[in-house]
This record gives structure tokens, C-alpha cells and sequence, in this order.
């Protein structure tokens, strides 16, 4: 398995291969649906309030860049709900959420006779 390793301000971000060849593909789906849109950069880096190089750089899958600036490029060509799709269907999350769940005895109920005897008498009480 192959690891990218980017160096950002005395800090190395690593990334497996794979999710680099997958930040490509999402620039370059991002770029493609703004040329059959007829958008230019510049107006898409307006719209997304970033610049061209930043645009740029989100079109060519850099993982450098902030998410937000990746979901304002999202939210210019109208793909804003695809953001709200991730990580909606977890499957593996929830078989590892349901085979830790315990069946958990409750403490018994206390009756309500007896609580209620105990806030009468205090309500007769002055202070």
C-alpha cells in the first residue's frame, strides 16, 4: 500500500493511496460538471467566495484543502445535499452498534404511593 505524505506548516498529513486517487476523482467530477454547466473558473470561485488557485487545486483532488472550500465549490454547482449523503448509510457502524448492545435490567419502579406520601408531607412544612 502506497502513502502520500504532504507536509503542511511542520505538520505531515498522510494519506493511504487510495483516498488520494479518490480526492482526484471528486476534482475531477467537480470540474467536469462545471464545464457541462458552462461555468468558468472564476465564476465558480466567485460564487464559492475562494479563489481560482484554490479552485484549482480542489479540481485536481488536493487533500490540502479545507472541507469547507470543497463544499462551497459543492454548493455553486448545485450539488449541495450529495455533502449530506455521506456517511448517511453506515452499515458497519450499526452491526458493530447492535452486536454491543446489552438488554439492561431497570432498578425497579418505586411505587407511587409512597413517593407521593413523602411530597405531601413536605409541602405541609413551613420554612
Amino acid at each position: 500500500m502506497a502513502i502520500i505524505y504532504i507536509i503542511m506548516a511542520k505538520r505531515a498529513l498522510t494519506l493511504p493511496a487510495h483516498l488520494v486517487t479518490q480526492l482526484q476523482q471528486l476534482g475531477e467530477n467537480l470540474r467536469l460538471a462545471r464545464l457541462r454547466r458552462h461555468f468558468t473558473a472564476a465564476i465558480v470561485a466567485e460564487r464559492a467566495d475562494i479563489s481560482r488557485p484554490t479552485l484549482r487545486a480542489i479540481e485536481n483532488g488536493s487533500p490540502t484543502v479545507a472541507l469547507g472550500a470543497y463544499a462551497s465549490v459543492l454548493f455553486s454547482l448545485g450539488f449541495e445535499k450529495e455533502l449530506g449523503r455521506v456517511a448517511m448509510d453506515d452499515t458497519l457502524g450499526r452491526r458493530l452498534q447492535d452486536a454491543k448492545l446489552e438488554v439492561r435490567k431497570r432498578a425497579p419502579r418505586q411505587s407511587l404511593s409512597h413517593k407521593t406520601i413523602k411530597d405531601s408531607s413536605r409541602r405541609g412544612q413551613k420554612k
